[in-house]
């Protein structure tokens, strides 16, 4: 499992894109999964986001997912994807081995994938040419 993550935590936030179809759709299929840790899906860098969490690097949360555990832990990236898995009945065994230095490349190569079609999706919308449509709020794998 994820750094930090364990039988303590009692629930998530998961921070999210609200502004991205692809971040949208994500925290739809969240949130028809059974959790075995309640998720709590809150627009990243929302008045409510900024409420709960004033400390956090806000413009962070809009460039890679975050997850906010209920005793301050914060995930990034490979991090909070695996978490979010780890919170998910189906998907616990998955996150586990994900967490794991055998399973680790296959969850940044899923963040990756998922990088990459958030950027192509977002690029898609009407942008300066040669710039991403996202700027900031997005970027695609390196």
């Amino acid at each position: 499992m994820a750094r930090g993550a364990g039988p303590g935590v009692r629930h998530l936030t998961v921070l999210y894109d609200a502004d991205c179809p692809v971040c949208t759709r994500i925290r739809n299929w969240l949130t028809g999964q059974r959790q075995l840790v309640p998720l709590r899906l809150v627009p990243a860098a929302s008045a409510e986001a900024w409420r709960r969490f004033p400390r956090l690097a806000h413009a962070e949360t809009l460039r890679e997912i975050t997850v906010v555990g209920d005793s301050g832990q914060v995930w990034r990236g490979t991090d909070a994807f695996v978490v979010c898995l780890w919170a998910l009945a189906e998907h616990r065994s998955k996150a586990e081995w994900l967490a794991t230095p055998a399973g680790r490349p296959f969850a940044r190569a899923a963040m990756n994938t998922a990088a990459a079609v958030r950027h192509a999706v977002r690029t898609n919308s009407e942008a300066e040419s040669g710039e991403p449509a996202c700027d900031d709020h997005c970027s695609a794998p390196r």
